[in-house]
């Protein structure tokens, strides 16, 4: 089978990549960009794991094929962070102990984001609306609406990133849902 050819905007960067026509997004982010932060999870877009921006917008990256994201602006966890320091929401999950095993927290964050820059000032309601799609294994829910919130009252410029940071550490098994 021939490759497809195409350039993505990849964390505001263009990456010319080649892969099979049938490749999610997810895929070629994780086997073609070596970008490993986007996780796999469910692969039937119920837990979130995988979630990215694409222009902007929460998308599950299992369910959007590579072929349809030529030329668009896909922001993984890894383009949050700018110039070596973390993203506000990066901080504050980590502070405040909402990243467990991490393997949720990349879809949580870039999903966080998007709210965040369509409505800086949510409300805990809002909050846990825009982010019941993304299932939690470890800590419940409580702490991570609690750091998208101090995020919210966190200066816009980034903070420094700690070299030991738990938002990327490996998966943990078990499912909960977050509550409505």
């Amino acid at each position: 089978m021939p490759k497809t050819h195409l350039t993505l905007i990849v964390n505001g960067e263009p990456c010319d990549v080649a892969f099979d026509q049938y490749k999610t997004l997810l895929e070629v982010l994780r086997e073609d960009l070596n970008l490993y932060g986007t996780k796999h999870g469910c692969e039937l877009g119920e837990c979130g794991a995988c979630a990215v921006l694409l222009d902007g917008q929460p998308v599950l990256s299992c369910l959007v094929l590579g072929v349809e994201c030529g030329d668009r602006d896909v922001l993984t966890v890894e383009g949050l962070a700018a110039d070596g320091r973390l993203h506000p929401l990066q901080e504050t999950f980590a502070n405040l102990g909402s990243a467990q095993c991490g393997y949720c927290t990349p879809g949580f964050l870039v999903t966080a984001k998007a709210l965040l820059d369509r409505k800086p000032d949510p409300t805990r309601e809002e909050i846990r609306e825009a982010l019941s799609g993304n299932l939690c294994r470890c800590t419940g829910y409580h702490q991570i609406v609690e750091a998208v919130e101090a995020a919210m009252l966190a200066p816009r410029a980034p903070v420094a990133a700690s070299p030991a940071s738990p938002l990327v550490a490996p998966a943990s098994a078990g499912t909960s849902r977050p509550p409505r």
